[in-house]
């Protein structure tokens, strides 16, 4: 046998393999594999780098009883100059696969909110459709309450005025209890509070409950964070960018 011809025998051994590894990659499961708040209609997931590379067609694609995920959060940026590096292709997947898109910025406190709102700007592009951006606030970085308040303001403002939308804050329910408060409560809340049966334990109003971190959804091969939107379609349609 030629060089050639074992080189197609093998290539073509290979090339199956190959498929078998990218295909068996992409887990598929038989529910979400967490108690879901069935009383909402309208549910998501947030992820990052962490969930690897994900097959946007399949999470699309999924259902479970009467639920499918309508919307994805998905981090964008990070501090002043940091990108997250799956963030490009989850942007563009999401936007051919029809799934609502929304990007966050992971807040350093104690970094200057406008420059990491800048850092946001230059990397995400919203368009009519996309959810508001998102500020995601979880830690003080060896700051204080007043400095973290003071460039977190500074991030919202300098976005709002970029995108001509109110920007939306993550955070969980301490640290917003603890840290931002009253001062903030001018803003849609996407609120983290995990295994709780209904809602979150908060006072104020909020958006989006995040209330598990430990979700399965098909094409994803890590666990996922597992969201709800308060309120009908019309709600959430009007939140939307336009």
């Amino acid at each position: 046998m030629t060089v050639a011809a074992i080189a197609a025998v093998v290539g073509i051994w290979i090339l199956p393999q190959k498929l078998a590894y990218r295909k068996a990659k992409f887990t598929r499961y038989p529910e979400f594999g967490i108690s879901i708040p069935e009383n909402y209609s309208i549910h998501g997931i947030d992820v990052s780098k962490y969930q690897s590379t994900i097959a946007w067609d399949e999470v699309k694609a999924m259902k479970v009883k009467n639920i499918r995920l309508g919307f994805a959060f998905i981090k964008a940026t990070e501090g002043i100059g940091n990108t997250d590096p799956r963030f490009k292709r989850n942007w563009k997947k999401l936007k051919e696969t029809g799934i609502c898109r929304g990007a966050y910025h992971f807040f350093i406190a104690s970094k200057d909110g406008k420059m990491q709102a800048e850092n946001f700007i230059d990397k995400v592009e919203l368009e009519p459709g996309d959810l508001p951006p998102v500020l995601d606030i979880e830690q003080l970085n060896g700051t204080g309450s007043a400095q973290l308040r003071k460039e977190a303001k500074r991030w919202l403002e300098t976005a709002e005025a970029y995108y001509g939308v109110k920007p939306i804050i993550y955070t969980n329910v301490d640290f917003y209890n603890r840290h931002l408060g009253s001062e903030f409560d001018g803003y849609p809340l996407w609120v983290a509070h995990y295994y709780q049966p209904e809602q979150p334990r908060i006072s104020r109003g909020w958006i989006f409950w995040q209330h598990s971190d430990q979700g399965r959804v098909n094409g994803i091969s890590h666990a996922v964070d597992f969201n709800v939107f308060n309120g009908d379609s019309m709600n959430f349609k009007l939140l939307l960018v336009r």
